[in-house]
């Protein structure tokens, strides 16, 4: 019996049940099973020859890991550049791509990130702080930068550099109840702080990002 183009177990001796590959010490790789006797019921074989090489699905998932790795740069909560490292890490493990020039991926290029996306992970606790103390702001003030820049998604950069700013600003003002000068003071301090962190991370991540494209194709 056949269900959306597929061949059922019973009906289809050569479709293999893991514990088989077990048996016949083989690999149990769920993705070969899905990619020679379920996905050619989805997709042409043309492109599932392609799509279910190991590597394009390395590649696929270290790209996903990279693109979140920049929304973790600027959403709070998400490791940002961390998650771009492990994106090149399977790159450098598992995938088989090489650079413009026909290069690897080398265990000295994968290090130097690690050691860049360290820093940066405590420049993003260290610098925020710092700026914050040095003009008196709150936490509402880094808060209102981070919502700010949010809302100015609708018009970057420009609006997501005066979201920043003004969103600290009203957070400082309504919630942190300081007088207007202060306000923009701490205002100030709260989106430098927050720009030099992010904008580090956004960097890193994107940079990371780059590379998991060059590597991977």
């Amino acid at each position: 019996m056949r269900r959306f183009g597929v061949a059922h177990q019973e009906d289809d001796p050569a479709f293999p049940h893991p514990a088989h590959l077990v048996e016949e010490g083989l690999a149990a790789s769920y993705i070969d099973i899905f990619c020679k006797h379920i996905g050619t019921g989805f997709v042409s074989h043309k492109y599932n020859n392609y799509f279910c090489k190991v590597e394009t699905f390395i590649a696929v998932i270290a790209i996903l890991l990279g693109l979140v790795g920049i929304i973790g740069s600027i959403a709070p909560g998400l490791p940002g550049p961390p998650l771009s490292w492990v994106g090149l890490l399977m790159i450098y493990l598992w995938g088989g791509g090489t650079d413009g020039g026909g290069n690897p991926m080398t265990l000295r290029f994968l290090l130097i990130w690690l050691a860049v996306t360290v820093v940066i992970t405590i420049i993003d606790y260290v610098v925020p702080a710092y700026f914050t103390k040095l003009t008196g702001g709150s936490k509402a003030g880094g808060w209102g930068a981070i919502i700010g820049l949010f809302a100015g998604l609708v018009y970057p950069p420009v609006g997501m550099i005066l979201g920043s700013l003004l969103g600290a600003f009203i957070a400082e003002l309504v919630f942190a109840k300081k007088d207007t000068a202060t306000s923009l003071k701490s205002a100030l301090g709260a989106f430098l702080g927050f720009l030099f962190g992010t904008g580090a991370k956004l960097a890193a991540a994107g940079v990371m990002l780059f590379y998991i494209f060059v590597f991977a194709f």
